[in-house]
């Protein structure tokens, strides 16, 4: 039996998407069109596009379709930059997603001030820091919603109001949180919220990036599209599979938050019974429920999912996009975990994951962490 628990890497594919997804490349009109075929197409997009905006709370004119959430969050940034040409100033964390620290290097390199805010041993942000640091100069706060690594949620509403407070704009990655959590965008004074569709199982390449009513954003890509947002023909197929699995999401929110919490909980309660060295990452803050990240002593985590992907076991050491490197995790250092964040790894569940898969892990790992402590000290 193969087990799957690197789900905020990638999530498999709801069938109801995939059948969506066949159902559109066979009304394969183009949106645009104005004869019936391309108006069957255009539906399916109000369609999908009416059901993620139930998802988060948010209006339909207010979503833009995307290929994906890096182009999402790097949009809003952007964007948020040029419509505060006066103010050179942005406040982030130290345990952004990789895609958003680059861009915000690169920024640096352009003459704009980051801030990044420390994270405490737990993962989570001050938020009195936050208020220290925020300035009549701040184009942009950006924050995670909830981090991709150890699944700790930041207390982005009220980062927002204090953003939205000084004047400034503000951005939140919820690719980790979407579908998985309830978010409220009318509660929520958040300008952007940025999702990615494979991390709730649609497919991979298309995302989507909720800009609030009012605001201009520039276009990264020009034309008529998405309201001149977002040029370029959409990706029908993958939007539709996305707005299917929006209304999954919906439909199963309390009672799969539910679920993958008692599964989650099992196996980190599992894992601390048999396993001495273990350490859970980010225990002592909220979590979304699917994630959770346990540290091995000093034991080097490559070696961990080597083991266990030999047996039937897949998850992985954090970002996707950054696996297989000899860095530690910039989020454990940052947590302060030292050389115990080479020995961490993540298990991520979904709406998918079984009780057997759970007992699979709980049956397999305390051995091979037990084998490879003892190699060590002989």
């Amino acid at each position: 039996m193969s087990t799957y628990l690197d789900n905020n890497a990638t999530t498999r594919v709801a069938p109801e998407c995939i059948e969506a997804m066949l159902e559109c490349m066979e009304d394969y009109g183009n949106p645009s069109s104005m004869h019936s075929l391309g108006q069957s197409a255009k539906k399916r997009l109000m369609d999908a596009r009416a059901s993620l905006s139930r998802l988060i709370g948010a209006s339909p004119q207010e979503i833009v379709f995307t290929s994906c959430g890096t182009e999402s969050s790097h949009m809003a940034i952007l964007g948020a930059c040029a419509l505060s040409p006066g103010k050179r100033h942005i406040v982030t964390s130290r345990v952004e997603h990789p895609s958003q620290l680059a861009l915000f290097a690169h920024l640096e390199a352009q003459g704009y001030e980051v801030t990044r805010l420390d994270v405490d041993g737990e993962g989570r942000i001050a938020l009195d820091e936050l208020e220290k640091t925020v300035t009549d100069d701040t184009a942009l706060v950006s924050l995670m919603w909830a981090n991709n690594e150890t699944g700790v949620v930041f207390p982005v509403e009220e980062a927002a109001r204090i953003a939205k407070s000084a004047g400034s704009f503000f951005h939140t990655d919820a690719v980790q949180a979407a579908g998985k959590t309830k978010i409220d965008l009318v509660a929520m004074p958040a300008d952007f919220l940025s999702l990615s569709g494979h991390k709730m199982h649609a497919a991979k390449g298309v995302g989507a990036l909720f800009v609030r009513k009012g605001i201009k954003l520039p276009p990264l890509f020009f034309g008529h599209q998405e309201r001149g947002r977002r040029g370029g023909t959409e990706n029908l197929p993958a939007i539709a599979g996305l707005g299917v699995a929006s209304d999954l999401a919906m439909a199963g929110l309390e009672s799969g938050e539910a679920r993958m919490g008692m599964l989650r909980s099992k196996l980190e309660k599992g894992i601390l019974e048999t396993v001495p060295i273990a350490r859970i990452n980010g225990f002592g803050a909220p979590r979304v429920a699917n994630t959770t990240n346990i540290s091995f002593g000093e034991l080097e985590s490559e070696a961990i999912l080597d083991r266990l992907d030999k047996a039937g076991i897949q998850a992985s050491s954090g970002a996707a996009c950054t696996a297989g490197g000899n860095e530690p995790s910039h989020v454990l250092l940052a947590m302060g975990l030292g050389k115990s964040a080479q020995a961490a790894v993540r298990f991520s569940l979904s709406r998918y994951t079984t009780e057997e898969e759970i007992a699979q892990v709980l049956g397999i790992l305390p051995g091979i962490v037990e084998t490879m402590a003892t190699w060590r000290t002989e």
